[in-house]
């Protein structure tokens, strides 16, 4: 089983989800807070991501896993940035709006509602839970899914 569960956001005009998916896997890198960083830094390899279309879609739309632990970020110019490699693995069969995840009695206390500037987050077992019920999904399904849209 795997040990934990995060929670990334990207504007989907920046790198959708369908985009992210296309590619098969990608170095997530750019993150500039250093509670964010550290955040990836705490990634295990094959946890469970979480990814959130934010600024315009504000929903859950896929659930992806961390494929390599975090490196030194090359996109940093200066400072001590890290960045993590992840990888698509399933589209929510339902996805997750910002209003549903605010009026979810479990949800609501997501730090992605409680901290809104933060791109990477983690997530309790009881959230990730929630969140693939709502999306259609269930853990014990999940684990029998090839990697698919």
């Amino acid at each position: 089983m795997k040990s934990n569960a995060w929670l990334v956001k990207q504007e989907p005009e920046a790198y959708s989800w369908e985009t992210f998916v296309k590619d098969g896997c990608a170095s997530w890198t750019g993150v500039r807070n250093f509670q964010a960083r550290n955040n990836l830094r705490a990634m295990k390899l094959g946890d469970w991501v979480c990814y959130y279309h934010s600024v315009t879609d504000k929903q859950i739309v896929g659930i992806a896993c961390v494929g390599k632990l975090s490196y030194p970020d090359a996109t940093a110019t200066e400072g001590d940035w890290s960045a993590v490699d992840l990888v698509p693995f399933i589209s929510l069969k339902n996805r997750i709006s910002l209003e549903t995840i605010k009026s979810d009695a479990v949800l609501s206390g997501m730090a992605l509602v409680k901290q809104t500037r933060l791109s990477v987050t983690p997530l309790t077992a009881e959230h990730f839970k929630r969140i693939l019920e709502l999306g259609g999904l269930s853990l014990s399904k999940l684990l029998k899914v090839p990697l698919a849209l």
